[in-house]
C-alpha cells in the first residue's frame, strides 16, 4: 500500500488546508485591523499637524507684535521722540508768550490802519 491513498493521508492534508486557511483568515483580519489603526493614527496626526500649523502662526505673529514693540521703545527712538515732544513744548510755550504780547498789545482791539476809516 505504498503509493496508495489512504485516509490517514486526506485527513492530513485536510487537516494542513484547514490550519492555513484559518492562518490566512487570522491574518487578513490582523492586516485589516492594522490598516484601521494606520487610518485612525493618520487623521490624529493630520489634526496635530494642523495645530502645529496654528500655534506656529500665531507664535510668528507674536514675534512680529513683540519685534515691532522692541522697535518702538528702543532708546534712540524713545530719545528722538522726548526731543521732538520738549521742543514742540518750548514752541507752544512760545507761541503762547507772542499770542499773549500780541493781545496785550492791540488789548482787544485793532487799531486803525491807515487808509481805513476807524477800527471796529
Amino acid at each position: 500500500m505504498e503509493g496508495a491513498i489512504d485516509i490517514r493521508l486526506i485527513v492530513t492534508l485536510g487537516g494542513i488546508l484547514f490550519s492555513v486557511a484559518g492562518a490566512a483568515a487570522v491574518g487578513k483580519m490582523q492586516i485589516k485591523t492594522i490598516i484601521d489603526q494606520l487610518s485612525d493614527l493618520e487623521k490624529r496626526l493630520r489634526v496635530i499637524d494642523m495645530r502645529a500649523d496654528k500655534l506656529e502662526t500665531v507664535t510668528e505673529t507674536h514675534e512680529q507684535r513683540i519685534s515691532i514693540l522692541a522697535k518702538m521703545s528702543s532708546p534712540e527712538n524713545l530719545r528722538r521722540d522726548h526731543m521732538d515732544t520738549a521742543r514742540m513744548m518750548s514752541d507752544i510755550a512760545n507761541l503762547r508768550d507772542a499770542t499773549e504780547a500780541l493781545r496785550k498789545m492791540h488789548n482787544g482791539v485793532h487799531p486803525p490802519v491807515s487808509n481805513e476809516r476807524a477800527a471796529k
